[in-house]
């Protein structure tokens, strides 16, 4: 499925991630030649934790020397099934996008209520692995998560996503509750 919808959907630079949308939204982003700016990734489900996350991270930029680019990520599941047969390619595409969006609409908006200035994607896969996959590809400094999102089974201490994303990344991740 992955491969159908890479010639519909924007592809990053790395083509094992399809990106459905990527856009810069709010304020500027600034470049430094000497010390570049720390760029820290903010996977978003939706979620009350996922919200929760950001909140939390939002209060503690003043850790940072100066404010890091943020990236806002939704990874949408690929559709399953025979469902190509019936809806076209650019059908499909919408679909992951809109959905995409709107899991990442309280994020922007707060955000944009802070003033802080952010880039947000969409891309198609299996969570942690479009995450460290997308983490790498703009060689993100931290991941930033909370414990547990939208998955199946709510009453675990730490989600299977934050768990799988702490063991396997090579990145730093911080996890925010």
């Amino acid at each position: 499925m992955r491969t159908a919808l890479r010639s519909v959907i924007e592809t990053s630079r790395n083509p094992a991630i399809p990106v459905v949308e990527q856009n810069v939204v709010y304020g500027e982003t600034h470049v430094r030649e000497k010390n570049p700016m720390l760029k820290m990734l903010l996977p978003v489900d939706g979620s009350e934790a996922s919200a929760r996350a950001i909140e939390e991270f939002v209060k503690r930029l003043d850790w940072y020397r100066e404010k890091p680019e943020v990236h806002l990520l939704n990874v949408r599941m690929p559709l399953t099934g025979n469902v190509s047969m019936f809806v076209s390619k650019e059908e499909i595409g919408d679909y992951y996008r809109e959905e995409g969006l709107r899991s990442l609409q309280q994020a922007r908006d707060y955000l944009e209520e802070k003033g802080i200035a952010y880039r947000h994607h969409v891309v198609v896969g299996e969570v942690v692995d479009m995450v460290l996959q997308f983490a790498d590809e703009i060689k993100c400094d931290q991941i930033v998560i909370g414990p547990r999102g939208l998955g199946a089974v709510k009453g675990l201490l730490l989600g299977s996503v934050a768990s799988k994303l702490i063991q396997l990344s090579t990145i730093p991740v911080l996890l925010l509750k």
